[in-house]
């Protein structure tokens, strides 16, 4: 069993934009779907979100499950303080793992890492070595190599500045430690805030260890502050997909030139050219060839059909061995049989 809190309460000024940061889409979902996905695929049985600007609009984005439980924090005073209202909800004999609506790209398998060291009696961090650890707070370690505590940028001395290896802020805890650990915060530091990283160094004074994990790529630690910054997740997440798809066989004529925003499933001697679109959940079957700037949506593609160059295939199914397009168009809910042939221009 898992507690999860994910942290999805900011505005995201520098987003630029009226919608909650945590709304803002990679891949064909929200930032706050992709962190909620990861939760559930952890397996957690209590998933608490603490939401505050334009808190109703990410309620309804998320939807009405019942392994969602929303804290509202309102007014914002730091992580540490929106940690703390989630409190009650915590279940204590099970450890508490928190997360970040605006850091999509956290594998699976490095949380399942980080989870590991879970038990009464230990604190575990997910770190990383960063050659411009700048705005991050730093891993500060004794003589023996053990972490001592976080010392956030604004409030380091010199030495401290020059730490590489900084948090990311995702960390797993003994739930009824941490309880006590957030009623004893403190906002007495540079921000007036509350900081969920002064747990540390209580959990220290309190004779815990505490464990580090590292990701496996930097990216994976990432967040979203503003619309560069989600563009160049953007990119990385479908790098690692068309990666994903190569290693399976799929030939892709230019794998810079793919977008995935759904799941898309191959089988083999599949072929997709340039600027093709997957949205959904898509199959393409065996021998199954996609010409160049299509765009296909919760769609299936029986074998070896041939689909060519600028046709939108939109919540069909398509037999085998057909032949679509070029510049065709088909609805949702269309059904052809094997050997179907869709010319120019049809819909």
């Amino acid at each position: 069993m898992l507690n999860v809190v994910v942290l999805a309460a900011g505005k995201g000024t520098r987003m630029r934009s009226n919608k909650p940061k945590v709304l803002h889409h990679l891949a064909g979902d929200t930032l706050l779907n992709h962190v909620l996905n990861s939760a559930r695929n952890l397996g957690a049985d209590n998933l608490c979100v603490v939401i505050g600007h334009e808190a109703e609009q990410v309620r309804q984005s998320v939807g009405e499950h019942n392994t969602v439980i929303f804290v509202e924090q309102k007014p914002q005073l730091g992580t540490g303080h929106a940690v703390q209202l989630t409190a009650s909800h915590l279940v204590d004999d099970v450890p508490t793992l928190v997360l970040y609506g605006d850091v999509p790209l956290t594998q699976v398998e490095t949380l399942q890492r980080l989870i590991a060291h879970a038990n009464g009696r230990t604190l575990a961090l997910l770190t990383v070595n960063l050659a411009d650890p700048t705005g991050y707070g730093r891993i500060v370690r004794d003589g023996q190599g053990r972490v001592s505590k976080i010392v956030e940028q604004k409030d380091a001395g010199a030495d401290e500045l020059t730490i590489k290896e900084v948090n990311t802020g995702i960390l797993v805890a003994p739930t009824a430690s941490l309880k006590r650990w957030l009623s004893q915060l403190s906002n007495q530091n540079a921000q007036g805030e509350y900081y969920l990283t002064d747990v540390i160094a209580m959990a220290v004074a309190d004779g815990l260890s505490i464990a580090t994990e590292q990701p496996a790529s930097e990216w994976e630690t990432l967040g979203v502050n503003s619309k560069i910054q989600l563009a160049q997740l953007e990119r990385i997440y479908q790098t690692q997909a068309a990666q994903s798809l190569m290693e399976q066989g799929v030939g892709l004529v230019d794998p810079a030139r793919i977008d995935i925003r759904g799941q898309l499933t191959c089988g083999m001697d599949v072929e997709i050219d340039v600027n093709c679109v997957f949205e959904g959940q898509v199959q393409l079957g065996d021998g199954v060839q996609i010409g160049a700037n299509c765009v296909i949506r919760n769609a299936r593609i029986a074998k070896n059909t041939q689909v060519a160059p600028f046709t939108h295939i939109d919540g069909a199914h398509v037999g085998e061995s057909a032949k679509i397009g070029p510049f065709a168009r088909l609805r949702p809910d269309a059904v052809l049989a094997d050997h179907t042939h869709i010319g120019n221009f049809v819909e």
